[in-house]
């Protein structure tokens, strides 16, 4: 998630990386794991929708969605969306005994999962979900990534690094005789984390500061480059209320549209910091944001980032200026407010 409003405290978290060698090998299509505490902010439900949109015009391959939000209605969020957007075999994980952020928001993907409409059907009919029958994330993360090919795997990690840093310290297992640590190292190029702050008035970022222990090794121990998006790029880029109100005549019922005007007292604009994230990995142009130099971040106990400068550094981080905010604003808006292609 990000920045909830009801935490002052958000700031900085050290991640980023992925060299320029790196990213012009980037010839293919990524296969991508969405980690999300979704639930959280409304951005991550504005970025699934990406997501899907990227899913329909053919750019990515998405492996699964992982939730690191204990919550069943963060899951059963996914669920609805993968359904109402026409991809209802995506495969789900959850978190077991995550950090508990139940109560940092407006419970937005409870509201719309509970949603019913004027016969008191539910208002985005489904089939029964089952919680229960969800894997748990690092058991899945491993699955898949024994099966794909070598350094061909791209993690987007908008909320907090406790899935990712189970996965770091995973053991062998059915999946494969590797550590976590050496699976990762062997299959996954990229990680584009949302997380930390950079800027000349750095906060102590909400990913970072609800799991700081799984930051600090992620942003320590990841066997490979890490890129970025940092608070203040999300604040740089903000999603219009009046697209919300008016640029969705085409859905009677709109699952983003829902859980949007449930997350706070409308109107409002919210920054972009998951999206940003996500575009990075799909559609890395200098139109958009630009990288820092390579260098390495840390983490304090505090959850406050730190970068420093290393010309094989496995890290940067994004920056805006005021034309690639607005370029990026736009983009993001006509990307959303498309129908999507692959609904019944």
């Amino acid at each position: 998630m990000k920045k909830l409003l009801i935490f002052t405290f958000l700031a900085a978290l050290p991640f980023a990386g992925c060299t320029k060698k790196q990213e012009s090998a980037t010839d293919t299509i990524p296969n991508i794991i969405f980690e999300t505490d979704i639930g959280n902010d409304v951005d991550d439900a504005l970025a699934l929708d990406m997501i899907y949109k990227y899913l329909d015009a053919g750019k990515i391959n998405l492996l699964a969605v992982s939730s690191n939000k204990e919550s069943r209605y963060s899951t059963e969020y996914i669920d609805l969306m993968n359904r109402w957007y026409g991809y209802p075999d995506i495969p789900i994980a959850k978190v077991i005994k995550g950090i508990d952020s139940e109560n940092d928001a407006r419970k937005y993907a409870e509201f719309v999962c509970l949603q019913k409409d004027s016969t008191g059907q539910p208002l985005f009919p489904r089939p029964a979900f089952d919680y229960d029958a969800v894997p748990e994330a690092v058991s899945l993360y491993r699955k898949l990534l024994a099966e794909q090919p070598d350094h061909s795997v791209t993690i987007v990690s908008v909320g907090f690094s406790t899935n990712i840093f189970r996965l770091l310290q995973s053991g062998a297992d059915e999946y494969s005789p590797l550590s976590g640590r050496e699976l990762i190292a062997k299959k996954v190029k990229l990680l584009s984390m949302m997380a930390g702050s950079f800027g000349e008035n750095r906060l102590a970022e909400y990913n970072v500061v609800k799991d700081i222990p799984a930051a600090q090794i992620i942003a320590d121990s990841w066997p490979g480059p890490i890129v970025f998006t940092p608070f203040e790029a999300g604040i740089a880029v903000k999603y219009p209320a009046a697209s919300i109100e008016n640029d969705f005549k085409w859905a009677a019922r709109h699952p983003v549209v829902e859980a949007y005007k449930h997350y706070l007292d409308m109107p409002y604009d919210r920054p972009t910091w998951d999206l940003i994230a996500l575009l990075y990995v799909v559609e890395n142009s200098p139109e958009y944001f630009t990288e820092s130099a390579a260098g390495k971040i840390s983490v304090d106990d505090k959850g406050y980032t730190s970068f420093s400068a290393e010309p094989d550094g496995p890290h940067r981080y994004l920056t805006l200026d005021s034309t690639q905010a607005e370029r990026t604003r736009q983009h993001f808006v006509e990307l959303i407010t498309a129908q999507p292609k692959n609904r019944n």
